[in-house]
């Protein structure tokens, strides 16, 4: 299928910038962009504030004034290397007010300053903290859910295998689950499609330039998790994009779920490239991701 007219369109705007290579660019450079090409939100909600989860910066979200909501706490994409609450402004913004229920967007540490498992680690201790405070959030703890985009979805599944708190479900956008970068579709969408095969080299490299994890390691790469793991893992929503290298690791990951007995539903925008779920502002199909992922977790939520 051909790329989606509104993506191929906002592809050659891209172009336009002659932005340098990802994998030529320092870390803070590229962060520098990624912050500089984000819009302010125009969505209003109920209530936003900047929170301290015990040592991890936080954003949280709130629709409405009611003290039982469920929670989604969302890890933002970037490649574990950039990203921040801020460029996921709208798109968690979005999400609350689609979902009826909070948002705690987490601000976890960057490498390659802070390798894994450090990131890891700052969103368990944020979603634990959320968790023990759930009642002073006007959040009820037995009604949250892990979320997040890319490398933000790849930290969701990682911490929904290990359940540090009960969780009653897991939202993944085109998630890292396979940190070998061996699957067809970096050979079919490694060029020309925004993230390349040779940008996610880079992301890798900086995440695991600790020496402590591999690209094999579950806790990297949960499609390496065993089937037990799985099996216990709460139920599922994996969205994937047509012309994306992560587009096989997120469904072969759904698929082992699936396989493991766990309800997950699988949805793969044809036409779509990586990171289609932030640009809702120019993309009707990121507008249709937002509304759909927040409907299946406002569903495990209220269940």
């Amino acid at each position: 299928m051909a790329l989606h007219p509104q993506t191929a369109a906002l592809l050659v705007v891209m172009e336009q910038f002659n932005a340098p290579a990802l994998e030529t660019q320092e870390p803070t450079v590229a962060r520098a962009g990624m912050e500089m090409m984000t819009a302010p939100s125009a969505v209003q909600l109920h209530e936003i504030r900047d929170l301290d989860a015990d040592g991890v910066p936080a954003r949280l979200y709130r629709p409405n004034d009611r003290k039982d909501l469920g929670l989604l706490v969302y890890y933002h994409g970037g490649g574990w290397v950039c990203g921040s609450i801020n460029t996921h402004d709208d798109v968690c913004r979005k999400l609350a007010q689609s979902m009826g229920h909070a948002v705690l967007s987490v601000d976890y540490r960057l490498a390659p300053e802070f390798a894994f498992p450090e990131p890891l680690n700052d969103c368990i201790v944020a979603l634990r903290w959320a968790h023990a405070h759930a009642s002073e959030l006007g959040i009820d703890a037995s009604r949250i859910a892990v979320g997040g985009d890319s490398a933000g979805g790849n930290l969701a599944a990682v911490v929904a295998n290990l359940q540090p708190v009960p969780l009653k479900f897991q939202m993944l956008i085109y998630p890292v689950t396979d940190a070998t970068r061996s699957s067809q579709s970096y050979k079919d969408n490694g060029e020309g499609y925004r993230l390349t095969a040779a940008g996610m080299k880079w992301f890798c490299d900086h995440y695991l330039s600790g020496s402590i994890g591999t690209p094999t390691d579950p806790r990297v790469s949960p499609l390496f998790a065993d089937a037990p793991t799985l099996a216990s893992a709460p139920p599922a929503i994996v969205i994937t994009a047509e012309y994306d290298p992560l587009r096989d690791e997120g469904e072969q990951y759904a698929h082992r779920l699936i396989d493991a007995g766990v309800a997950c539903s699988l949805t793969r925008y044809y036409g779509q490239v990586h990171g289609f779920f932030s640009m809702s502002h120019f993309v009707d199909d990121g507008a249709s991701a937002i509304t759909q992922a927040a409907t299946a977790t406002r569903i495990a939520l209220e269940r």
